[in-house]
């Protein structure tokens, strides 16, 4: 059995002494003030002086390695030990290899798939505990975030689909209704606002332009004498108009 040991950084290599500067009273506000979580990079120690981690690479495998408490890209702020695993230093290496070849550095992704991902993974190959919540909390999040706001995004596309689909239909049935009818006289005593031509151009207009016509000479304009002998056809023509991709 041997020791397995975390080791954790401040994430201070963004370029900008500003934004490094920030990102460590981010950690030390929400990390050491309220034990929230922060900005941290992390590496798992097993066997030996060297600590395995990964990053970003474009070719080649993302694990890499170097002495413990000493990578140069970060801030050093502490180690804990997570357990002791009963594999041996050959098993050990074995798990590393095969690590190697499923974490390449292009799939690298910030809140997804990151260093402190790749340690969580190492641990419980290695039979001990993961990261403590607080290490990655702020990427859980970030990524929890990102997946609410896609299935939202994709909730809303089906359920505008379904209402143009369902006004489509709803036209259709009305044109139907309106070409039944003109073979029929209106009644003078019945209203322009209940005859079925009227609905139907009523209709056309709410899916086209969400505006109901208000005015009398609206209302004559489409269901009056002015209107031609083949306003249906018409109507159906710029209804199709409308369906196609602009």
């Amino acid at each position: 059995m041997t020791e397995v040991r975390l080791h954790i950084y401040d994430v201070t290599n963004s370029g900008s002494d500003k934004t490094n500067t920030t990102i460590l009273q981010i950690n030390k506000i929400f990390k050491d003030g309220i034990g929230l979580g922060g900005i941290f990079h992390s590496a798992v120690q097993v066997y030996g002086e060297e600590e395995w981690s990964f990053g970003f690479c474009e070719h080649g495998s993302g694990v890499f390695n170097c002495p413990s408490g000493k990578n140069p890209m970060y801030t050093y702020r502490e180690s804990m030990v997570l357990g002791r695993t009963n594999f041996s230093k050959f098993k050990v290496n074995q798990i590393l290899q095969e690590l190697s070849g499923e974490w390449p550095g292009n799939s690298y992704d910030l809140l997804s798939k990151n260093c402190n991902h790749f340690c969580d993974e190492f641990c419980e190959r290695l039979g001990v505990q993961k990261l403590p919540g607080w290490v990655n909390r702020f990427a859980n999040a970030g990524d929890a975030a990102i997946e609410i706001a896609e299935n939202t995004a994709i909730r809303l596309r089906q359920a505008k689909t379904e209402i143009v689909s369902a006004s489509k239909v709803a036209y259709r049935f009305l044109v139907g209704v309106t070409s039944s009818s003109n073979g029929g006289n209106d009644s003078p005593g019945n209203s322009n606002r209940g005859s079925p031509r009227f609905q139907a151009a009523w209709f056309k207009n709410l899916i086209t332009t969400g505006a109901k016509p208000s005015s009398s000479s609206e209302i004559e304009a489409q269901d009056g004498s002015a209107v031609p002998q083949n306003s249906t056809q018409t109507m159906r023509q710029n209804f199709q108009d409308s369906e196609r991709p602009q």
